[in-house]
């Protein structure tokens, strides 16, 4: 069984009161409900609960965010921030849909044009590499 190949569907729940740490790769539809201290990926949708907390960057095919990611989220087909949600993080998506009173504090890039949005994630990832390395120093 190979990891993010399209014909595997794995749905998985990270329950309300439950608390992950560490990063977490994932094949398919994940819901969290629970907490989580570190990275998400999968080749699939993400929902964020309105009682989530993620302290960590979400790299998935689109996502809805309920609760409160301290965190990047990379989702290229969609990401829809709810009225309770709140990002604290960098958001990078060729589709964004926020409803009012949505808490959002980082850079967001969000191009339809695919070839455009490439261009933007690319001078958009650089920088932030050229931020890094010089924070470092």
């Amino acid at each position: 069984m190979a990891l993010f190949n399209e014909d595997i569907s794995l749905n998985s729940i990270i329950g309300l009161g439950s608390v992950i740490k560490g990063n977490i790769k994932i094949n398919g539809f994940v819901r969290i409900d629970g907490d989580l201290d570190g990275n998400l990926e999968t080749s699939g949708n993400v929902i964020v609960g309105d009682k989530a907390r993620i302290a960590g960057d979400i790299f998935a095919k689109s996502i809805t965010v309920g609760g409160i990611v301290k965190g990047n989220i990379n989702a290229p087909e969609g990401v829809h921030l709810l009225s309770t949600s709140t990002v604290l993080g960098n958001i990078k998506t060729k589709k964004l849909m926020a409803d009012e009173n949505v808490v959002l504090h980082g850079h967001c890039i969000s191009l339809s044009d695919k070839d455009s949005y490439e261009q933007a994630v690319l001078k958009q990832n650089n920088l932030e590499t050229i931020i890094a390395k010089s924070v470092q120093a």
